[in-house]
């Protein structure tokens, strides 16, 4: 008897580790990843994009390119890790493409596991430009500001579906990517008592401030379905202006009195706001001399550069605006993106230098009074300072840049922005400017995509800006809902015959509200 006892008992232990073992296996079994946030494509070059995506795990990023959507003769890519340390967000840059070819691209994540289990793949396609293609873009800014965020019962961010619908080669969003200082509510009432629902996630109940706070607020925008479908076809040029930290931000910024922030240190906001940015846009990064900078050229061949500037990062303390004489509290662009951007500009042999700025240069744009004294001295925001006169201010250093500009010979610039939340067209005319050594040139400003509308704003005399079409809010209406329908985006055609240039202002439903034809000079 015990020696069959002895025999038995490890059938039955066996039997009992064998059962445990199973149970083991099945609730450590390991889940694929997930790509909540679809794809994104950035800086198209003529041979080469960036793609971008997010893992919900530890994963390294795949990829997959042909030039057909059955993906035979493809080419298989392994990209970067996708971690924790990034918010498991990668991106990897496609080169040596052909040009003039549609490209057809499938992203998916393999787990860090000895599984390897892959996620679902998500697809996308795009067009390389050739040299002899007409070229066709959008532009616009200011996405999910105000407190007017992602209403499904409205269709969500639906302009980003008008965009895609004029299927562009590319597109230049001119900053406020995010609103990192705008709480996203469930409600909010809209004009004529009408309700506006929210999708509404922890991280935009509140004010951005934490790390995961400003990740949050850009996963919430890759949250519409409407965006993730204009990003898997359409590459973008991100630039980045305030809200992606905090309302009017510079060295002059004092959130001490906002009850709503506890982080008050505005260069801590910065640093994770940057970082936020950087990890969550399709940009080409730039290098190890200056990691964070967001200005570039990016060339689509013989018809169009486009130099992407920023009026954020190198800019001096909101002020009065009005020295005499310029010094680094007048900086706005600062002397080394002024003389790299003159550079460019004057040895470019594209037909058409589209200058993408995320502010206007006429346009009065208050930042309160200085000191916050209640009817105090106006201080400013932006490059113009209202006193209608010869430039002052940060005014000199953009006198500077359009005579430098000048004096290079360089034609067929045209400025492109957004940031006031309302469609424009102006006409810098150096006859009609009080500082007038220039070349008379063109600004069109876009926007908003899906924020608030507001404007129009007033506008300095100093450069002779003439407004040949606005289109905003009657007077006495702010912050009116994308219900109102004064939502626009910019759409610029370039034809490879004529090489003539039309500038299009389109609604929330891609209708045009204006048009635009420029010769080339």
């Amino acid at each position: 008897m015990k020696k069959k006892l002895f025999f038995a008992l490890p059938l039955v232990i066996a039997s009992a580790l064998t059962a445990h073992t199973v149970n083991v296996a099945a609730a450590t079994k390991v889940i694929a990843p997930l790509m909540k946030q679809g794809i994104q494509l950035g800086d198209l070059t003529q041979d080469s994009v960036m793609v971008w995506s997010r893992s919900n795990k530890d994963a390294r990023m795949m990829i997959e390119y042909a030039l057909n959507d059955q993906f035979t003769d493809s080419t298989i890519i392994r990209g970067p890790y996708a971690l924790r340390l990034t918010d498991y967000t990668a991106r990897q840059e496609l080169t040596k493409l052909p040009s003039g070819k549609d490209i057809y691209v499938r992203v998916w994540f393999e787990d860090l596991t000895n599984a390897r289990n892959k996620s679902k793949p998500v697809t996308g396609h795009f067009h390389t430009l050739s040299a002899d293609e007409s070229v066709r873009f959008v532009w616009g800014g200011d996405t999910a500001g105000q407190g007017w965020g992602i209403n499904k019962s409205f269709g969500g961010m639906k302009i980003y579906e008008a965009m895609r619908q004029t299927k562009p080669h590319f597109f230049i969003h001119s900053g406020d990517n995010i609103y990192a200082d705008g709480i996203i509510n469930p409600e909010q009432t809209a004009e004529n008592g009408q309700i506006w629902t929210n999708v509404v996630t922890p991280e935009v109940a509140k004010v951005a401030e934490t790390q995961n706070e400003f990740r949050g607020r850009y996963k919430y925008n890759l949250s519409d379905d409407n965006v993730r479908a204009f990003n898997a076809e359409v590459p973008q040029i991100w630039q980045w202006d305030d809200h992606e930290v905090v309302n009017n931000w510079s060295d002059s910024k004092d959130l001490s009195a906002d009850t709503r922030y506890v982080v008050k240190d505005i260069p801590l906001l910065v640093a994770r706001a940057s970082t936020a940015f950087k990890e969550y846009s399709a940009q080409r990064p730039h290098g190890a001399d200056e990691p964070d900078r967001v200005y570039r050229k990016i060339s689509y061949g013989p018809l169009l550069d486009v130099f992407v500037i920023d009026m954020r990062s190198y800019r001096s303390s909101n002020t009065a605006n009005l020295q005499t004489v310029e010094s680094a509290e007048t900086a706005f662009l600062g002397n080394e993106q002024i003389s790299w951007l003159v550079n460019e500009l004057s040895h470019s042999t594209a037909t058409w230098k589209v200058i993408a700025a995320d502010m206007p240069i006429g346009l009065n744009i208050g930042d309160g009074t200085v000191n916050n004294v209640v009817g105090g001295t106006p201080r400013w925001e932006a490059i113009a300072n209202g006193n209608d006169d010869v430039a002052a201010g940060r005014e000199l250093e953009i006198a500077r840049l359009l005579s430098d500009i000048k004096k290079a010979n360089v034609n067929n610039i045209i400025w492109l922005t957004a940031d006031v939340h309302y469609a424009a067209a102006h006409y810098y005319d150096a006859s009609k400017a009080k500082t007038s050594d220039f070349n008379n040139f063109y600004e069109f400003v876009a926007g908003p995509l899906n924020a608030g509308s507001f404007g129009p704003n007033t506008k300095d005399a100093t450069f002779g800006p003439q407004v040949l079409f606005e289109k905003a809010p009657a007077p006495g209406q702010v912050n009116l809902s994308p219900y109102a329908g004064l939502q626009f985006f910019g759409e610029v055609n370039i034809d490879k015959a004529s090489k003539a240039m039309t500038v299009d202002f389109k609604d929330i439903n891609g209708d045009s509200v204006f048009s635009k034809t420029l010769d080339a000079q």
